[in-house]
C-alpha cells in the first residue's frame, strides 16, 4: 500500500491544467484543475527496443542484474517508465545467460521488475545478407528453431515477450504462428523477404514491424518491396526511431502518414554508447564506433550507423521536430500505443498504473526537459 497524492500538470493535448490523484500505485482520477507552473504532466514513456545506455550494455556477453538496475533508473529519469530490454543475435549459450540475468534483475530489483514487462529478443533468424542484417553478427544468424525458444524461455522464466524475425526464413511462418499462440508478440525487421511473404507472415499472427524503414539495404527496387509492404499491411504496427539520423523527416512524416497514428510507435533502439561523450570507442558489436556531439554513432571513419544514440524523449522531440506532430501526438507513440503491446501501459486514465511523468518542451527543443518521473506511483530519485 502507498499513500495517496495528487500530481499536477498541464494536459499535452488540451494544454488546460490537470490533477491526477493516485492511490496504491495506481491513477484513481483525472480532473481538470488549476496548476502553478507550465510543466506538463503526461504517461511515463513505454520503450520496446533498448539496448543499452551510457556505457550500460545488454549485449556484450557479461550482462549483470545490476546493470539493469542501472540502466532502469536511468531510463526512468528522463521519463521511460516502461522499457523491453533488448538482446540481439548471439551464441545461444550467450542469450541463454543475458536472458537469465535479466529474469534475476526482475527479482532482486523492484525497479527493474515495475519497468520491464518483458524482453525482446531481436534476431537470431535475421537475414543474412549485408544491410538487412545490420549490426547484427553474421556468425550467430541462424534459422528460427522453435526448441531454442523454449530453451529461451526456460532461462528467462517465461519473460521473453516479443521476438523479431525475418520471416522468409524456411520454417518463419509455422513459427510464428507458434509464438502467437503462446501469447509472444511477433515483429518483422531485418528482412529482404518478399511483399507475399511479409503478408503471410501477418496472416501467422506477427504484429509489429522492427525500426522500419532501417535494418535494410541502401538500395532497394523502387517497387515492389518489403518496406512498402509493411506500410500497406493494416495488422501490422510499425515501430519508428525519430532521432534525426535513422531517418529523414520528410521519410518520417510519409511514413506516419501512410501507417497512420493509430499503427505506429515510437522506440528508441538505444545503444550502451547512446550517451557517451563525443570520441571514438570500442563496441562488443561493431567494432570501432564513433559518438558525435549530436549523439550520432557511425561505423568509425564512414557514414554508415553504428546503433542509435538517442533516448524516448530525444525521439518525441523528433517526431514534434521533424515530423510536425502535435506534442500529445507525439507522445501517444511513445505511451498508450507502445504500451497497448506491454499490458495496457502508457495511459492516462483511471485505473492505469500511475506511471507519470512532468517536463517542460517547446518545439525546437531537442528533447523533453524532465522534472518528475513516477512509476507505479513512486517518484524515481534522479
Amino acid at each position: 500500500m502507498t499513500a495517496g497524492r495528487a500530481i499536477f500538470g498541464r494536459d499535452p493535448s488540451s494544454g488546460l491544467g490537470i490533477r491526477v490523484d493516485v492511490e496504491d500505485g495506481r491513477i484513481a482520477a483525472v480532473a481538470a484543475a488549476e496548476v502553478a507552473d507550465d510543466a506538463w504532466l503526461a504517461a511515463g514513456l513505454v520503450d520496446l527496443q533498448v539496448n543499452g545506455y551510457a556505457g550500460l550494455d545488454l549485449n556484450d556477453g557479461a550482462l549483470r542484474p545490476d546493470t539493469l538496475a542501472a540502466l532502469a533508473r536511468l531510463l526512468a529519469a528522463r521519463g521511460t517508465t516502461t522499457f523491453a530490454p533488448t538482446l540481439i543475435t548471439a551464441s545461444e549459450a550467450t542469450l541463454v545467460a543475458a536472458l537469465g540475468a535479466v529474469a534475476e534483475a526482475r527479482r532482486e530489483h523492484d525497479l527493474v521488475r515495475n519497468m520491464v514487462p518483458f524482453i525482446h529478443v531481436e534476431g537470431p533468424a535475421v537475414s543474412r545478407e549485408d544491410g538487412a542484417r545490420g549490426a547484427h553478427p553474421l556468425a550467430h544468424v541462424r534459422a528460427p528453431d522453435i526448441d531454442e525458444f523454449r530453451r529461451w524461455q526456460d532461462a528467462a522464466g517465461g519473460l521473453v515477450g516479443l521476438v523479431t524475425l525475418a520471416p522468409e526464413w524456411p520454417g518463419a511462418i509455422e513459427y510464428i504462428e507458434a509464438l502467437c499462440r503462446q501469447g509472444v508478440h511477433v515483429a518483422l525487421g531485418h528482412t529482404m523477404a518478399s511483399p507475399e511473404r511479409i503478408h503471410e507472415a501477418a496472416e501467422a499472427g506477427a504484429r509489429l514491424s522492427t525500426h522500419l524503414g532501417n535494418g535494410a539495404p541502401a538500395m532497394l527496387p523502387r517497387h515492389p518491396n518489403f518496406i512498402w509492404a509493411q506500410l500497406a499491411d493494416d495488422r501490422l504496427t510499425a515501430s519508428f526511431i525519430a532521432d534525426g539520423h535513422h531517418l529523414p523527416g520528410d521519410t518520417l512524416k510519409a511514413m506516419l502518414g501512410a501507417k497512420t497514428l493509430a499503427r505506429a510507435i515510437l522506440v528508441s533502439d538505444a545503444a550502451a554508447l547512446g550517451g557517451m561523450p563525443p570520441g571514438r570507442y570500442r563496441s562488443a558489436i561493431g567494432g570501432e564506433v564513433d559518438v558525435a556531439e549530436s549523439g550520432r554513432l557511425s561505423v568509425a571513419g564512414t557514414p554508415y550507423l553504428a546503433g542509435a544514440g538517442c533516448l524516448l524523449d530525444q525521439n518525441v522531440a523528433g517526431a514534434v521536430n521533424l515530423a510536425g506532430l502535435p506534442l500529445g501526438e507525439a507522445l501517444r507513440l511513445a505511451s498508450s500505443n507502445p504500451g497497448a503491446f506491454a499490458g495496457g501501459r502508457g495511459r492516462l486514465e483511471p485505473g492505469a498504473r500511475a506511471d507519470l511523468v512532468r517536463f517542460r518542451f517547446e518545439p525546437g527543443q531537442p528533447a523533453l526537459q524532465m522534472l518528475q518521473s513516477f512509476v507505479a506511483g513512486e517518484e524515481v530519485s534522479r
